[in-house]
């Protein structure tokens, strides 16, 4: 038997050993078609149903493939809807593929409610893995890859995003983030402003296209690099932060870190709520926080 023939088997097999169909779970190009796995290519042609992100981006990659097939849209607004109609095609026997716009599945995109409930409903989930923008920067940015950790897209408001920021600042792991073209700039002050100037990031452009581009050194190196190109804030970005290091990393959150904190959000937003978002951030009590706010307030205005 081909390993054509194999996958063929195992695609229909699934479904008649259990009753149920199976939900593949494929990542797909990020940018390069040819990144596409021939066993990704396999599943695709083969499946009942594509379940896609962007019907229309994914209706593009099938035409590349020479394959025509019905897909239903899945996306983070209508995943929970979505639910009863995929779990009917999977207990019907189909197999399905799900996909995102690029890259692999769940990874920032939708797909976590519909797996979930098809592991509860006892069906079989198969991963198809392949192109993943977080794996491939970090695997060339140069920096510590034994301990990562991915947080995926920061807050769009700038006060949201300067509390997750100053929550990971004693992170000893390399931390990594996707950011779109519209906040990257913002996102490099607030990273700046939180971490330090001196911290050591890569950020990622336009990964496996045309256009492809590093930019690595000190944050305000490369935020300066950014700033000056007019190209540069144009595409998808993944960015690569050093995590902290050992004596910043081991300290303990203690009052400075909190004053420090406090400050950046009383700049921008009412102390009740900022005390809010630190207590959240960091654990702390709210009311002991409100009160430490009140007081560094009332010391700046004398």
């Amino acid at each position: 038997m081909s390993e054509h023939d194999h996958e063929q088997s195992a695609v229909t097999g699934a479904a008649t050993a259990a009753g149920a169909g199976t939900l593949y779970i494929v990542a797909t190009p990020i940018g390069n078609l040819d990144d596409l796995s021939a066993r990704a290519g396999r599943i695709l042609a083969a499946a009942d149903l594509v379940v896609a992100e962007d019907t229309r981006r994914t209706g593009q990659l099938l035409q590349h493939l020479g394959v025509r097939k019905s897909m239903l849209a899945l996306h983070d607004h209508n995943e929970r809807d979505r639910v009863p109609r995929v779990l009917a095609e999977l207990r019907a026997g189909r197999n399905l593929a799900l996909v995102s716009d690029a890259g692999t599945p769940l990874i920032s995109d939708p797909g976590y409610v519909v797996v979930r409930e098809a592991r509860a409903a006892g069906i079989a989930v198969v991963p198809v893995p392949g192109p993943c923008a977080l794996v491939a920067a970090l695997s060339a940015a140069g920096l510590p890859t034994d301990r990562f950790l991915f947080a995926g897209f920061l807050p769009a408001k700038r006060a949201g995003r300067r509390a997750e920021l100053e929550s990971l600042r004693r992170e000893a792991a390399t931390l990594v983030f996707y950011e779109s073209p519209h906040r990257i700039l913002e996102t490099l002050d607030d990273i700046l402003s939180v971490m330090g100037e001196t911290r050591e990031l890569v950020v990622a452009r336009e990964l496996t296209k045309t256009f492809e581009t590093f930019y690595a050194g000190p944050v305000a190196q490369v935020r300066a690099c950014l700033a000056g190109d007019p190209n540069a804030t144009r595409g998808e970005f993944v960015l690569v932060l050093r995590g902290a290091d050992p004596e910043s990393a081991g300290a303990g959150a203690d009052g400075l870190d909190g004053d420090r904190m406090l400050r950046l959000l009383m700049a921008e937003l009412p102390v009740k709520t900022v005390a809010k978002i630190v207590a959240e951030a960091t654990g702390l009590a709210k009311n002991a926080l409100y009160q430490r706010a009140l007081a560094l307030k009332g010391a700046e205005s004398e």
